[in-house]
């Protein structure tokens, strides 16, 4: 491959990093105004024990939007498959624990990834669209969880030691401080930014993202290079779904529901285009930031005896994700770009 071929000139590398940094002051602006929208209307929004129930919540959401950036980024869009991904490596994990705790957990993630794998080989080799294949694999994985698990749950032993383990599971702490969901977030994000943007690797997604068929005709393995970032979302979703299976004490099908959404809006809002080979980790994380503290606030907005629920708050997201992506394609249009 021609590293050349891929280096865009000086004027363009330019106007890309303002853009970006741009769009990084945008989001992160956007939660200091949560945050400032927050304290004004609860004093308790800015204590410890609140904002560390917020990246509790967030920390999830944020493992796996990462992995899913790198299906963004290659123009991919998005994995409607991570909701089975989450439930699938959860509810193995929990049936394996009877080999122990480790096993447990290499068996929920290497289930996980088989899946990731699939998702790659047919979209990164057979070219399928990633939609309806993601979608019909998630109906796929609904379908034999619930085949072979007949409907029922599956719930740890907490009388044996690795059940108990696998219970304290989401709860431990790193160094008797960090959660580790968020331990694990921080971890996965440094690894992002670095896989994205100091790689081989990341230059070709970029290349990848931005047009496949000029990466083809430069020699980048573009097959291989997507079935990668679905693999990679793979194993960021299969984590997260053992980190909340155990949160929740119970392996289900229903484990999982609704992060393929909250993940696409957190990378979108956090100003990765679908259009592919623009964004970056720490917009993603910002983006993530914007969601739950977004939920977070709105779980304190009292209207008379109007609450926001489950239910508003999906509408708000949906919503958010809607005029995020339509003043998105707009730019695009004005930019002289193809829309996405």
């Amino acid at each position: 491959m021609s590293r050349l071929a891929t280096k865009p000139s000086l004027g363009l590398r330019t106007q890309g990093r303002l853009r970006e940094a741009t769009g990084l002051l945008a989001v992160y602006g956007l939660v200091v105004v949560l945050v400032i929208v927050g304290r004004l209307i609860s004093p308790e929004f800015l204590t410890q024990k609140y904002l560390m129930q917020t990246a509790l919540a967030a920390a999830l959401l944020g493992i796996v939007s990462v992995g899913l950036a790198f299906i963004t980024y290659s123009q991919h869009y998005v994995d409607l498959s991570i909701p089975g991904i989450m439930a699938l490596a959860g509810i193995i994990a929990v049936s394996a624990l009877k080999y122990g705790f480790p096993a447990s957990l290499a068996a929920g993630m290497a289930a996980g990834m088989a899946i990731g794998l699939a998702n790659g080989l047919v979209v990164g080799y057979l070219r399928l669209n990633p939609i309806i294949w993601t979608l019909a694999m998630m109906s796929v994985l609904s379908g034999i969880i619930r085949k072979a698990y007949a409907g029922a749950q599956v719930y740890p032993d907490a009388a044996t030691s690795s059940g108990a383990a696998f219970l304290d599971l989401y709860h431990m702490q790193v160094l008797g401080v960090v959660p580790l969901p968020v331990a694990a977030l921080a971890v996965l994000a440094v690894f992002g930014y670095l896989l994205m943007r100091h790689t081989g690797y990341g230059e070709q997604l970029k290349l990848v993202g931005s047009s496949y068929e000029v990466a083809r005709m430069t020699g980048v393995n573009v097959r291989r290079t997507v079935m990668t970032a679905f693999l990679i979302s793979a194993a960021t979703s299969a984590l997260a779904g053992i980190l909340l299976t155990s949160f929740n004490k119970v392996g289900a099908q229903y484990i999982g529901k609704g992060y393929d959404f909250a993940a696409i809006t957190a990378v979108v809002v956090g100003g990765m285009t679908l259009a592919g080979g623009r964004g970056s980790i720490l917009g993603v994380i910002g983006g993530v930031m914007v969601i739950a503290l977004v939920s977070s606030v709105l779980s304190l907005v009292r209207i008379g005896d109007f609450t926001f629920g489950e239910f508003e708050k999906a509408i708000v997201q949906g919503a958010v994700f809607i005029l995020v992506v339509g003043i998105n394609s707009y730019s695009r249009r004005r930019s002289g770009l193809d829309d996405a």
